[in-house]
């Protein structure tokens, strides 16, 4: 029995019934997913980050800053998205085989749509849709403003979904269950927050999240170099969880996570 899966429910059955699978490892992550760039709130270049991504032998980058309304992070206009698309275009040139792909972390507004309209959300290779403002919210008015998220056809990942801290910010209430089952049905992939602050979704729910086919993405939301160490510690939350690679998105490798993305936008029938 692993360490890290004694805090399971039903852990002995499953040790009873030889069914513990080989959990995640941090040498599985092959990508850092979830990234910010001194464009919004970061503290370094995007070839800062991509150079040292790729020393440290990741096989790519998702560069996915804030969205226009989170003004206090320095979000992007639409203009500004366009302009870092260039750049990453030109670093993309100079740095292959490595690769940066194009995100954002867009806020999920009141009313649970997406910061964008649907013609700056085609121009991207992935949306992060997180809830930054508002935080303090009825269950009610929580899951609606998540589910529409859930479903809308440009969002590719969950962000941190409760938007806890730990030890300072319980987070705002769902139901959990019903989260996971809307990102099953809409093929939405649910972020573990590598942050320490944050490791968020809670381990306790990622069985079952794997129970209802949902892929997981270990995260470390870095906002400077040093943030990809964060990796450590998700992963370290989701060995307890009992996650594996092979459901892990940030665990695909380059060419993996490129036919995901176009396997997604497939299934999304985003245009």
């Amino acid at each position: 029995m692993p360490p890290a899966r004694r805090e399971a429910a039903g852990i002995l059955e499953h040790a009873k019934a030889n069914t513990i699978v080989e959990p995640i490892q941090h040498t599985d992550i092959k990508g850092i997913i979830h990234s910010h760039s001194t464009w919004s709130d970061g503290a370094e270049s995007i070839e800062h980050m991509a150079k040292t991504a790729m020393e440290q032998g990741f096989e790519y980058l998702v560069i996915s800053d804030h969205s226009q309304v989170a003004y206090y992070a320095n979000g992007l206009s639409p203009e500004r998205i366009a302009a870092q698309h260039q750049e990453v275009d030109a670093l993309n040139e100079k740095l292959k085989p490595f690769k940066i792909f194009k995100s954002i972390e867009a806020d999920i507004l009141g009313d649970g749509s997406l910061d964008y309209n649907d013609a700056v959300l085609n121009t991207l290779d992935l949306v992060i849709a997180s809830v930054h403002s508002n935080l303090k919210m009825t269950q009610e008015k929580a899951m609606d403003r998540v589910l529409t998220a859930i479903r809308n056809p440009f969002t590719t990942i969950l962000g941190h979904p409760t938007g806890r801290l730990l030890l300072s910010r319980a987070g705002y209430p769902l139901d959990h269950k019903v989260i996971i089952d809307a990102c099953a049905e809409h093929n939405v992939v649910i972020e573990i927050n590598a942050h320490p602050r944050r490791l968020d979704i809670d381990w306790r729910w990622i069985e079952y999240a794997l129970e209802k086919g949902v892929l997981l993405s270990i995260d470390p939301d870095a906002h400077a170099v040093a943030g990809y160490h964060d990796v450590y510690y998700g992963v370290m939350a989701a060995q307890k969880g009992g996650l594996t690679a092979k459901h892990n998105l940030s665990s695909f490798s380059l060419v993996e996570f490129e036919k995901f993305l176009e396997g997604y936008k497939k299934k999304k029938g985003a245009r």
